[in-house]
């Protein structure tokens, strides 16, 4: 089914649903991501799409596949190298781990380093804002291509329900958010939750527990806010699926991971806050302390498994693992002004500084997975490799980044009129970085390396942009917008099993141009989006066929994309989009052994040219209430040199509910069609892929405190 054929079949289901009789308009939806202070989206110069706590329980989302699954152009699938429990969301046609920024209640989640996906509690969220395009001036980790900006509910308000569920292979979770009693004057609020998830491999799993504390009061004239949100998790990681020439060769759900395979994962976050009126405009300060313990251990198979022209090693060994321990701190301070100098024209000014420290140690090792099929060794000889506690060490590794980004900034938003809203901000960056680095061969001696390198950068960054209300009668309108943005950052680091070389990589830079029309018709019934856009990248961090990290030269990503939401009737909601991505290397030599690479024109791996998507959203106080959201992603390239492809997929989620009283009963199934397609190429294991979910099923029920 294609993109169109799908679009054509839900409109004409639904067209007898339409109710033209006068229906309540909702209010403008509002913003923080892209300005800091509240601004009505339909004002802003940007394309910024807000997805409302209450739709993602309507439609049962609990991880950012689905939470995304209706914004155009993006597609957010499950998994990749941080293990189930992760996602590598892709904007603009842009499909790497490190390319967004993710920020929760305000604050850069994952620091100075990654985003930090698997820790992300999505319970008692209010809404979650996504920013097409960089926020360049107001944080001080940025990132090219999407802001995903997660709010949950303030101190003293909560969704206020209790929740547990049961489904596909003994999957099991629970859970509540609460508005607790007030201490005095102290407003508070608890959101708790707990999950076993287990998948089609039953090897593959995730174990965790998370709460969030939120806490606010009056002191000194002012707000003084206080969160805890604190995780502990423990994945069972999947094994990528080998590529050999344009086929994947290993079977679905094939678990080669060493037998004591695992993520484990605590991490700590606080976050202390004020806010007061002062002569100066309001101040708004913030300062957050983030602590991440992490034991990692899980292997890797080599791009010759299961070929039987492929000479095995003097050992017999198929595949490589890595036993691995890492910290990362991370330290964010924020304060800034927010002044309105006249009616028209407001003013944010301040500073931050985030601070990261990564630390790791990996002993690395070989094993023979598969068994006796694979004439794995009597002592590897079981349906499960061995623990890697029990093979040879071959290799140890020792990783030290220490990395800060200090910025001011200033940012003005001046409305000359009731139709016009410009926007523009510059912020002055320096960013540190030093990183020392090990490597001990326990073979070989002579191929022990130390190095030890810093880099400090300073530059501009920057945005501009207006928007302009074309067109207006009673609700409706039409607002034309346009912006320019310019930012960089220093290069990621994934923390592999292997010490990155160079030590520092160049930093990546990025400057896009965006503009398009937005706006209501059909009495408000119908709010529309249509984006254009176009981003020069430079410098984006790959895995060249080695392995090794380096910096890519430039990328050009251009295209299309639109968006819909129809209100066929107060309860009953249809959402339609589509996007058209080219997503090309610009200028990028590289090598495959010892063999240069021009791939200057070719399509970015895994970046689909289509995407599209449809949903219908029924969801009533009382009595039956149902969700269906289709997304079709197109064909893609699973190569750099565009010679294996993976193709188009559908994926169909599902759910039914009745209310009553305070109670709601509900059944959702995910991925219904079994679609089970690469979606995210492995940064550890050569020609890797890692698979979508299987189908599954939760039954849950609900109650309203």
């Amino acid at each position: 089914m294609t993109p169109r054929s799908l679009t054509l079949v839900c409109v004409l289901a639904l067209a007898p649903l339409s109710i033209h009789a006068a229906q309540p308009v909702p209010l403008p939806e509002v913003e923080v991501t892209a300005t800091r202070e509240p601004e009505p989206v339909d004002r802003v110069p940007a394309s910024v799409t807000v997805v409302s706590g209450e739709e993602l329980r309507a439609r049962g989302a609990t991880d950012l596949r689905t939470a995304l699954a209706l914004v155009a152009g993006v597609d957010a699938p499950p998994g990749g190298d941080s293990g189930p429990a992760g996602a590598v969301p892709s904007f603009w046609g842009l499909h790497e781990f490190d390319a967004f920024l993710l920020v929760v209640d305000g604050v850069p989640w994952g620091g100075a380093f990654n985003p930090a996906i698997p820790a992300l509690n999505l319970n008692d969220v209010e809404r979650i804002e996504v920013l097409k395009g960089a926020a360049p001036v107001v944080y001080g980790a940025t990132a090219f291509v999407g802001v995903v900006q997660v709010i949950h509910y303030p101190a003293g308000r909560a969704a206020n329900e209790v929740h547990a569920g049961y489904g596909s292979y003994g999957s099991a979770s629970a859970g509540g958010s609460y508005a607790l009693p007030a201490f005095g004057g102290w407003r508070q609020s608890l959101a708790v939750s707990g999950e076993r998830r287990k998948y089609s491999d039953p090897r593959t799993g995730i174990n965790e527990g998370k709460l969030l504390y939120r806490g606010a009061g009056e002191l000194a004239g002012g707000q003084l806010r206080f969160d805890a949100d604190l995780a502990a998790q423990r994945q069972a990681p999947a094994s990528p699926v080998i590529r050999q020439g344009n086929e994947l060769v290993t079977p679905v759900d094939a678990n080669y991971n060493p037998a004591d395979a695992r993520i484990d994962e605590h991490r700590y976050h606080f976050v202390l806050g004020y806010l007061r009126d002062t002569p100066l405009g309001r101040w708004d300060s913030t300062a957050s302390y983030a602590h991440s313990n992490v034991r990692d251990v899980r292997g890797f198979l080599r791009p010759d498994f299961n070929d039987p022209t492929a000479e095995p090693d003097a050992a017999g060994d198929n595949a490589d693992y890595q036993n691995q321990n890492r910290g990362i701190l991370d330290l964010y301070l924020d304060s800034h002004f927010s002044s309105r100098l006249a009616p028209e024209l407001e003013l944010v000014y301040g500073a931050d500084a985030l601070y990261g420290s990564g630390k790791q140690e990996s002993v690395n090792g070989a094993y023979c997975a598969g068994g006796t099929a694979f004439g794995c060794p009597p002592d590897q000889s079981g349906a499960i490799p061995p623990a890697t506690t029990s093979r040879p060490v071959d290799e140890i590794n020792r990783l030290d980044d220490r990395r800060s980004f200090l910025g001011q900034y200033v940012q003005l938003d001046w409305k000359p009129g009731e139709r016009w809203d410009v926007n523009g901000g510059l912020r002055l960056n320096e960013t540190r970085e030093r990183n020392t680095s090990t490597h001990v061969d326990t073979a070989d001696p002579t191929a022990n390396t130390y190095d030890y390198e810093t880099k400090t950068h300073v530059r501009l960054s920057g945005s501009l942009g207006a928007s302009y209300r074309a067109w207006t009668d009673g609700v409706d309108q039409a607002v034309l917008y346009a912006d320019y943005r310019n930012t960089f950052k220093p290069a990621a680091l994934d923390f592999g099993p292997d010490v990155p070389f160079p030590s520092i990589l160049d930093p990546e830079t990025a400057r896009s141009y965006e503009g398009g029309v937005k706006g209501r018709l059909a009495d408000g019934r119908l709010d529309y989006e249509l984006e254009l856009f176009f981003l020069h990248f430079n410098n984006l961090v790959v895995s060249n066929a080695s392995g090794a990290l380096e910096n890519a030269g430039s990328e050009l990503l251009r295209g299309i994309e639109a968006q819909t939401r129809y209100r066929l009737r107060p309860d009953l909601s249809l959402l339609l989009n589509y996007s058209y991505h080219d997503a090309r290397y610009g200028r990028y030599q590289t090598l495959a052994g010892d063999v240069p690479q021009d791939l200057g024109g070719k399509h970015l791996e895994l970046s689909p040219h289509a995407l599209a998507a449809a949903g219908l959203i029924y969801d009533r106080p009382q009595g039956f209430s149902a969700s269906l959201v289709a997304n079709y992603v197109g064909n893609r390239f699973l190569n750099r040199r565009n010679t294996a492809v993976a193709g188009s997929y559908i994926t169909l989620d599902a759910g039914l509910g009745y209310r009553w009283r305070r109670y709601r009963l509900a059944v959702n199934g995910y991925n219904l069609t079994d679609a089970r397609k690469p979606v995210t190429e492995s940064e550890f294991g050569d020609a890797s892929y890692y698979l979508l979910p299987a189908r599954s099923v939760v039954v849950s029920l609900g109650a309203s405190l």
